[in-house]
């Protein structure tokens, strides 16, 4: 996603300005003009309006913690968060703009709300979410899956998962609702990483100076 994110941003540069890049171990000082740090080292961070995270719960205190310091805004799509990381998010929403997401495709944002549409209009219907991945992706079901599940929970429905580990899927997600002689099917398929990281520098454009809050990537379309 990192790499995603920098070369978006040298294709696509309006409304964006790499001022630096973080990973985890040491890297060269700058790549193509980005200056780079690693984890240990964000206190040495250029001034910067908005920080876009997808890294890992190890890292995502730190990357918090220095946008409340800072007061600059946070997007973040780093999944696996613990309940007490998910409180000082909340938290920290009372200081600075920020965004959480388990998925940043624009699409997949629009889907979620049809599922609670859905949930809410058919009650008693069967709900049933089914999410296919590359071979490689290790939680099962989906962090996108648990999130569409909420959204039928909280439109009434009670959801299974079934899941899919297969080839290089990017990934696809279904969720069907099933009565008694009919079927609605609201499916999603990425074809390529690249709308994930091309939806997290949307959140971030449209985030920058906001007032402090915690907001959903659909309320940024």
């Amino acid at each position: 996603m990192g790499q995603a994110l920098l070369r978006l941003c040298r294709e696509e540069p309006a409304g964006c300005q790499v001022v630096a890049a973080v990973a985890r171990a040491e890297a060269a000082c700058a790549v193509e003009g980005v200056p780079y740090f690693t984890a240990a080292e964000l206190s040495a961070v250029p001034p910067f309006d908005v920080a876009i995270d997808f890294s890992l719960p190890q890292g995502f205190d730190a990357v918090l913690a220095l946008c409340q310091a800072r007061g600059a805004a946070l997007v973040s799509g780093t999944t696996g968060l613990s309940v007490a990381q998910k409180a000082r998010l909340e938290a920290a929403a009372a200081q600075i703009p920020l965004v959480w997401a388990s998925n940043f495709s624009l699409g997949v944002a629009i889907l979620e709300e049809l599922v609670a549409r859905a949930a809410q209009g058919l009650p008693g219907w069967d709900c049933d979410i089914v999410e296919a991945h590359h071979t490689r992706k290790q939680d099962a079901p989906s962090g996108t899956a648990l999130t569409l599940g909420a959204a039928a929970q909280a439109g009434g429905a009670c959801p299974r998962y079934a899941s899919i580990r297969a080839g290089d899927i990017v990934g696809e997600h279904l969720v069907q609702f099933t009565g008694i002689g009919e079927r609605i099917e609201l499916i999603h398929r990425a074809s390529n990483r690249d709308i994930f990281a091309r939806g997290a520098l949307h959140v971030a454009r449209r985030l920058n100076g906001r007032a402090p809050g915690r907001y959903r990537l659909i309320d940024l379309l």
